[in-house]
């Protein structure tokens, strides 16, 4: 099973499409400058798409519509 869930992160997100384009973005920033929101052994997943997710889902990254 998946986590998070993409019902869970679809009520956080309005469309899973920008879903996608931010966690894509977040990933690839975390593989460029090593940086994260949380401490490593925190997260569930180990890949970085996963760890952006995470952060989606916890609050860590906002989304803001226009």
């Amino acid at each position: 099973m998946l986590y998070p869930s993409i019902d869970k992160l679809l009520n956080i997100v309005d469309s899973k499409y920008m879903l996608v384009h931010i966690a894509s973005r977040r990933a690839k920033q975390m593989l460029e400058n090593n940086h994260y929101q949380m401490n490593e052994k925190d997260y569930e997943n180990k890949k970085p798409l996963g760890k952006a997710l995470e952060e989606v889902e916890k609050g860590l990254i906002t989304v803001e519509s226009k």
